[in-house]
């Protein structure tokens, strides 16, 4: 009798040998499939490319090379029209773009996601091209060759590949998560690239990151929505690079986005990285990073929120639209409350309150009319705008860029994976350098900690805007005091306060350039403790 051991192992081995007999099997294609589409020239019948899209170029302070930019885009055989959108460029850069030919728009908000959102929107073509207003050295032919893939019907989402490498941010950081959490695509040589092509169907839905990652955001959100994926090979060009500074933020926005969408695709169960990256966003509302951004600029023009810049009160505002309103009124203005406790109390009112109910509400809060003109003219005539508030970062940060300010100050709320846990951390820019500066909390202290800065060249003058008590302190020390529409009498009374009733008539105030170097700034008066009321929040 045979054993059975025996004949089980031979049946195995001819089954295996009839399988290699048999004919190669062709793999299953992945369900999105990414490839670099050929920019060789056609052989068969031309391309339908003419006029076929918007070449849409978010713009700051671009007027070295916009007018170069938009020329270069508009010859190119396949452009339809060129959309400039401005952030509320403070140099010729609107002037010089129109010029040379292309339709601008200023953006709803301060950030190139927001402006490239606001481009995709007011497109008057399906095919879009994302150009950067500060590229040089573009060969022909560009645009038709990002466009080709689309018109063809092989990609809906083109990204551009440069000669060049990829930057410190792209090889040190993107390159790397992506081979982690999403291989599919980490053979794109510039993730971070802002040279795109896409249809604007696709891109209607996905969201736009506000700051640095907006680009790998739209990459990796087209490749979840399941887009067919392109590379086109561009060759060289020319890019202005990044202060040091800026590239470590580049880099925390880049891996922040990199790890939600891996979170949001499952690819990630780490909750302790979201409170990092909550911790690294709130690392920007501190002064030291901010006073690193000043580049030489020796006048700085700081601006209260609520009531000053907004019409309304924002904790009021979200506590309405939480539903807390009641106990709010009970907290406010309590003669008895220091402002660290007032504040500490506030916070914990909105415990489990979700970080986009806060800035929902920050979104749509009223500004004053003017407000926006009359930042862009003192940024024009040299100023650093801060936006200062007693309320919380999450917000002020927000409102800042509606106004296209420089930078916010305000309190840093606690959130714990996006929904606030009731903590405070009270700004220490608001802290005193010493004991004898007045109140322990006041916006007076950022000024006197901005002019103790010792980066070269020092503040020489300094502007404030403020409506009410708890205004006072900064507004005697600054040289030159206005209140708007004040919410006290104490304000008028105040010597060197110039009471003004809207923007509007604060843009008379504003001296040209030239008159700005021949007039000698006062001095400051020195800062009085400020009353019991100005402790108010």
């Amino acid at each position: 009798m045979d054993n059975p051991d025996q004949s089980l192992v031979q049946r195995m081995r001819n089954w295996w040998n009839r399988w290699l007999d048999q004919p190669a099997r062709p793999l299953r294609r992945p369900p999105v499939e990414t490839r670099a589409a050929s920019t060789e020239p056609a052989t068969a019948e031309p391309l339908p490319l003419t006029r076929s899209c918007t070449v849409v170029i978010p713009a700051l302070n671009e007027a070295k090379r916009i007018a170069e930019v938009v020329r270069f885009a508009l010859a190119d055989p396949a452009t339809a029209e060129v959309l400039v959108v401005d952030d509320s460029s403070i140099d010729d850069t609107v002037q010089l773009a129109r010029e040379a030919g292309a339709r601008v728009i200023t953006s709803s908000m301060l950030g190139k996601g927001t402006s490239m959102r606001d481009g995709m929107l007011d497109a008057r073509n399906e095919l879009l091209v994302y150009l950067d207003g500060d590229l040089a050295g573009l060969r022909n032919g560009i645009i038709s060759d990002l466009v080709r893939p689309l018109v063809q019907g092989e990609a809906d989402f083109v990204k551009a590949r440069f000669g060049r490498g990829g930057g410190r941010v792209t090889e040190l950081t993107a390159k790397p998560m992506l081979k982690v959490f999403f291989p599919e695509v980490a053979h794109f040589a510039q993730p971070l690239g802002g040279v795109i092509a896409a249809r604007r169907g696709l891109l209607q839905p996905l969201a736009f990151e506000d700051g640095y990652g907006v680009d790998i955001g739209l990459l990796l959100d087209a490749h979840r929505a399941g887009a067919r994926l392109a590379e086109v090979d561009i060759g060289s060009l020319e890019h202005d690079s990044q202060p040091l500074l800026d590239l470590t933020v580049m880099a925390n926005e880049v891996s922040r986005v990199i790890y939600q969408r891996a979170r949001a695709s499952g690819r990630l169960h780490v909750e302790q990285i979201i409170a990092m990256y909550e911790t690294q966003r709130q690392a920007t509302a501190e002064l030291d990073h901010i006073l690193t951004r000043r580049r030489g600029r020796q006048r700085v023009l700081l601006l209260d929120m609520d009531g000053t810049v907004s019409t309304q009160r924002f904790v009021v505002q979200i506590a309405a639209a939480s539903g807390r309103q009641a106990e709010l009124m009970q907290l406010l203005d309590q003669p008895s409350d220091d402002d660290a406790t007032r504040s500490e109390r506030i916070a914990a009112l909105f415990r489990f309150v979700h970080k986009q109910d806060f800035e929902k509400v920050a979104r749509s809060i009223t500004l004053r009319p003017g407000v926006i003109e009359f930042v862009n003219r003192m940024r024009r005539e040299g100023f650093m705008v801060g936006l200062l508030s007693d309320s919380y970062f999450v917000a002020a940060d927000i409102v800042r860029k509606r106004i296209f300010a420089d930078f916010a100050l305000a309190h840093t709320l606690q959130f714990d994976n996006e929904v606030c846990n009731g903590t405070v951390r009270i700004n220490p820019a608001f802290l005193p350098l010493n004991d004898s500066d007045g109140p322990p909390v006041c916006k007076s202290h950022v000024l006197r900690r901005m002019r103790a800065d010792g980066r070269q060249p020092p503040i020489q003058e300094s502007w404030a805007v403020g409506d009410n008590v708890n205004d006072l302190g900064l507004l005697r020390l600054v040289d030159r005091a206005f209140a708007i529409d004040p919410k006290s009498p104490l304000l008028a009374q105040t010597s060197g306060v110039t009471v003004v009733t809207s923007f509007d008539e604060l843009l008379a105030q504003v001296p040209t350039a030239g008159a700005a170097q021949t007039t000698q700034a006062p001095q400051p008066t020195p800062a009085t403790p400020a009353t019991p009321a100005a402790q108010a929040a």
